[in-house]
């Protein structure tokens, strides 16, 4: 489990693609204090495990496997790219974010970059609307393992607004218009949406 608070933003050294997944080579130094093989590290946030590292040098190796391929943004990336890495939160931790998982609901893109008068950058991101459907306004949603609130939400889109702190620490401000996200939605709408059946909510009233 993580919180959406990147931690480093790192970058690709070599991604080696195989039968539709690929090996991935990532420089970092944070996240890799208390690293051991098989400890999960969120990139981008996708949920990856690390096969290989080398604390003293700088990088780790985590495989991607096709699902995680088809289902987010990692295959577009190249050596160089920056990616969003945090470590997961630990039970005695502030919960700084929300609760997310690091697991990529899907991808959404860009369409708009629009610098604020206070100094925010707002984002507007076409989406699913199989993704949007969890989606509210002042609600939570991760971006690139972002965790970020929810300007508003229409029926194609949703937009969030972006502080420079955050534009300056994560991939985002770098991120240009057109390019693909993963999103992951709020958990727990998703599972409010299986426990109570369609319907079932307006009854008594």
């Amino acid at each position: 489990m993580f919180t959406g608070i990147v931690e480093e933003l790192g970058h690709i050294l070599d991604i080696d693609r195989h039968d539709g997944g690929a090996r991935v080579r990532i420089a970092a130094h944070t996240v890799l204090d208390d690293a051991e093989l098989g400890a999960s590290i969120a990139v981008n946030g996708v949920c990856l495990t690390v096969v290989e590292f080398d604390a003293a040098a700088g990088w780790w190796l985590a495989d991607a496997v096709i699902e995680t391929m088809q289902r987010t943004s990692l295959g577009d990336l190249g050596v160089g790219d920056p990616v969003n890495l945090e470590r997961p939160v630990r039970l005695a931790d502030r919960l700084g974010g929300h609760l997310v998982q690091g697991h990529v609901d899907g991808t959404g893109t860009v369409v708009a970059k629009q610098p604020n008068g206070d100094g925010s950058t707002s984002l507007r991101v076409f989406a699913p609307s199989e993704l949007l459907r969890y989606v509210i306004e002042k609600g939570s949603i991760t971006i690139d393992g972002i965790s970020l609130t929810v300007v508003d939400v229409d029926d194609e889109s949703l937009s969030v607004a972006v502080i420079p702190h955050t534009l300056a620490v994560t991939n985002l401000g770098t991120t240009a218009v057109g390019s693909r996200v993963n999103l992951e939605c709020d958990l727990v709408a998703k599972y409010i949406e299986k426990l109570v059946p369609q319907g079932r909510a307006t009854e008594g009233l």
